[in-house]
């Protein structure tokens, strides 16, 4: 099989079985394990896959930049959105994440709303100028790819804040990588303010589920739950749910 041949072979078989292991494809296509995960690297350098200890589990699209990711999965996010808003309740503190999820939040957040935004998402605080709600805005380096502050900056201002309710964004969401996002600095901001919240749910659009990104933000059993669009792939929730995390349900 010629090289090219192979690889879209390798990426067939990823958007079927959800995940490659590089000794059984080996055997199967009578290869050395050295040639697949060449085969692997390259496709993990396009971003095309991300690679794993033993092979490759899919890339999620939703690494692409702020301009193109609101246009991927719209009407996902806004049913994702509509049942994340039932946990924001009347007088509570809460964080939300940068990116398109939690904007969709905010269009649904009712505006007489009473209760306390803090955010690193200037297009998040932004998009709360007619909402009764208190914004908090914290500032720092601003990363222009997913319109949030990042840095030592931005994590000092959060660390002086404590929340009852974290919704935050990520670009994957796997049964074994956890929740993950394509930036390290962008991850450990995230990690920083589910730190501040007594509680932190993930939101998943079906996009990002049973797919993920370069760095891991947290594991699946280091948040209280996950709000997710339940009509994404049934194997990759079946294994969410194998795994224990609480799903509400925006299907």
């Amino acid at each position: 099989m010629l090289t090219a041949s192979r690889r879209e072979f390798l990426l067939e078989r990823l958007r079927t079985d959800r995940r490659i292991v590089a000794k059984d494809l080996a055997t199967e296509l009578d290869l050395s394990e050295d040639s697949i995960r060449r085969d692997l690297r390259q496709l993990a350098a396009e971003g095309l896959l991300i690679r794993v200890y033993g092979g490759a589990i899919p890339a999620s699209p939703a690494v692409a930049d702020y301009a193109v990711r609101t246009g991927i999965e719209a009407a996902s996010k806004t049913r994702v959105a509509g049942a994340a808003v039932g946990l924001i309740l009347p007088g509570s503190t809460v964080i939300l994440d940068g990116g398109t999820t939690t904007l969709a939040v905010v269009h649904q957040l009712p505006r007489s709303l009473e209760c306390t935004i803090v955010t690193h998402s200037p297009t998040i605080a932004a998009a709360l100028l007619d909402h009764a709600a208190e914004v908090l805005l914290l500032g720092g380096r601003l990363f222009k790819h997913s319109a949030v502050t990042v840095g030592a900056e931005a994590a000092e201002s959060a660390n002086r804040v404590s929340a009852d309710l974290f919704l935050l964004g990520v670009t994957g969401i796997h049964a074994t990588a956890g929740l993950t996002t394509g930036d390290s600095d962008e991850a450990a901001m995230k990690r920083t303010l589910a730190s501040r919240a007594a509680e932190t749910y993930a939101l998943g659009s079906t996009e990002k589920i049973g797919a993920a990104s370069r760095h891991q933000v947290l594991p699946l059993g280091d948040v209280t739950g996950l709000v997710l669009d339940t009509t994404a792939d049934a194997a990759a929730l079946s294994e969410l749910r194998a795994g224990g995390v609480r799903i509400i349900d925006a299907h």
